[in-house]
């Protein structure tokens, strides 16, 4: 089974990459979505999260405000890493677990979808990488009409990211999300290509 993380910085498009992957035959493991379970209601790690940034973001329901924690630890590195410290071994041992199931069922190709992966992992553990990017206009400029940020909470969530150029020559693809969808699907197309036929030879 080939391992693989995809990974992509801030309104680069990685989503988009990974919805074609999954369609296309991949096993997804969203870890966005297992940090969302890892925080669900009743969890020890809301309570940790709680704790350390303040009751005030549990939501009427008891959910958390993910909204209103990330603007509270954005600008803030030592915030970050403590966030990170107590939801990310939950997420590794949830996105392993997935891993394991895909495996036994006899997946080929298993995709680990990490915003993060270079800033929290080894890339090496991976037996390949992919990268999606674009420029920081126009992820910025996706921010503020996709999704309706403001330019300074826009610019926050782009500084708080360590920069793409760096990831280009340690990712083993890189999918340059600057143009049309259907440019990015035939460039997604060609990497699952590539990825398929070393799924053969793994």
């Amino acid at each position: 089974m080939l391992r693989v993380g995809l990974t992509g910085n801030v309104a680069a498009g990685k989503s988009s990459v990974a919805r074609l992957f999954e369609g296309w035959g991949a096993v997804l493991v969203d870890h966005d979505a297992l940090a969302r379970l890892a925080v669900a209601p009743g969890s020890s790690a809301l309570a940790a999260v709680l704790a350390r940034f303040g009751d005030d973001l549990a939501l009427p329901g008891g959910e958390l405000d993910r909204a209103a924690l990330r603007r509270r630890v954005m600008r803030d590195p030592r915030a970050r890493a403590d966030l990170e410290a107590i939801v990310h071994p939950d997420v590794l041992r949830q996105g392993q677990a997935r891993e394991d199931e895909a495996r036994q069922r006899g997946a080929a190709i298993v995709v680990h979808d990490i915003p993060l992966l270079f800033e929290v992992l080894d890339p090496a553990g991976f037996d390949a990488v992919v990268l999606v990017d674009a420029p920081p206009a126009l992820r910025r400029e996706r921010l503020r009409h996709g999704r309706g940020l403001s330019a300074e909470d826009a610019d926050a969530l782009i500084a708080a990211q360590a920069p793409s150029q760096p990831k280009r020559s340690r990712a083993t693809f890189v999918i340059d999300n600057d143009g049309t969808r259907a440019a990015l699907e035939t460039r997604a197309r060609a990497v699952w290509h590539e990825l398929q036929a070393r799924a053969r030879v793994a």
